[in-house]
This record gives structure tokens, C-alpha cells and sequence, in this order.
């Protein structure tokens, strides 16, 4: 309801309304004022533009979000049981992400990065963690399910490795570019 009070329609609705009220005090509407004043308000809301919708968000609250997510992850894992190993690994993961997620235009503008970095974050690395968390700390001894954590961990980091890679790519030949600019400006001089 309260949605519906700011709206375009409502506004432009209670302009009509207060039109037909100023009819009524010049006296042009007669004993059938409020049919006039009510009619003008849904004149006017039925007239009125409907509301814009915006579906895509801005890139970089995305990228804040996702920050936040990792960030938190990082931080629950740091204060959870988990096994050597396991906080070197996530803080590479977390460092490849971290990079992705400081360019957010330019993360929107390759749907595959995006996806991945949203994946990791968002499903990846906290079902690994979560699974390995909710053992009891006798049945993953027994199972190995250190190894088989640190073994996620190492499959998620070259998923990122390879996404970043390919990410950071166009900068990598935008450098080499230029290097091969500046030396052959060198021989013409």
C-alpha cells in the first residue's frame, strides 16, 4: 500500500482530484463535485505511465555483495575447526576473487567470470566448508574428509585460476602491445 502512495499513478491521480476540486470552488461542478473529484483521480491513474522496473542491479553493489559473502566466509572458516591447509588455500581462492570483484564493470561485461565468481562464493566454497564442518570430528578422521576438503579446495582454486586467467587476459595482450609500440617507436628514432 504504501508502495502505491509515491506512485506515478497515485500523484498523478490526486492531481486530477485537486483539479476537481478547484472545479468545484470555481463552481463548474455543481452538487456532483465529489463524482467529478473522484473521477479525475482515476482518470489520471488510469492515464498515468506505469512504473519504470529496473531488473539489472548496479555492478558494483553486486561486487559489494559478493565481497561481503566471501568475506564473511573467510572469517567463519578462520574460527571453525578445519584442517592445516585449508586457510592458505581459501585465502588464495579469496585473493583471485577478491581481484575479479575490484573490477565489477568490467566483471559484469564477461557473464562467464561473473558466473564463476558468483558460483564459488555463493555455492562452491561454502557447501565444501559447511559439508566438512557438519562431520563429526571422529567420522572425518575416519573417512579422511581432511583430504578430501583440501582436495575441493585445490578443484575450486584452479576453476578461479583459469577464469581469472582468461579475465585478465585482454590486459596481459594490451601490455604486450604496447611494449611492441614502444620498440619499434625506439628503432624509428
Amino acid at each position: 500500500m504504501s508502495r502505491y502512495l509515491g506512485s506515478t499513478r497515485n500523484l498523478v491521480g490526486c492531481a486530477g482530484g485537486l483539479l476537481g476540486l478547484g472545479l468545484h470552488f470555481a463552481g463548474l461542478a455543481g452538487s456532483y463535485w465529489l463524482v467529478v473529484v473522484v473521477g479525475l483521480y482515476g482518470v489520471g491513474a488510469l492515464l498515468a505511465p506505469p512504473e519504470r522496473v529496473t531488473l539489472v542491479t548496479d555492478p558494483t553493489e553486486e561486487a559489494a555483495g559478493l565481497r561481503r559473502d566471501l568475506d564473511a566466509l573467510v572469517a567463519h572458516v578462520a574460527a571453525a575447526r578445519v584442517p592445516d591447509g585449508v586457510a592458505p588455500r581459501l585465502d588464495r581462492v579469496a585473493d583471485v576473487l577478491r581481484g575479479l570483484l575490484d573490477r565489477p564493470r568490467e566483471l559484469r561485461a564477461d557473464p562467464d567470470a561473473l558466473h564463476t565468481a558468483t558460483r564459488v562464493i555463493g555455492t562452491d566454497l561454502p557447501l565444501s566448508v559447511q559439508n566438512y564442518l557438519n562431520l563429526p570430528w571422529w567420522y572425518a578422521a575416519a573417512r579422511q574428509s581432511d583430504a578430501e576438503l583440501l582436495r575441493q579446495l585445490d578443484l575450486i582454486e584452479a576453476d578461479v585460476v583459469r577464469t581469472a586467467e582468461r579475465f585478465h587476459d585482454a590486459d596481459a595482450r594490451r601490455q604486450s602491445d604496447h611494449t611492441r609500440y614502444l620498440e619499434d617507436r625506439g628503432r624509428e628514432g
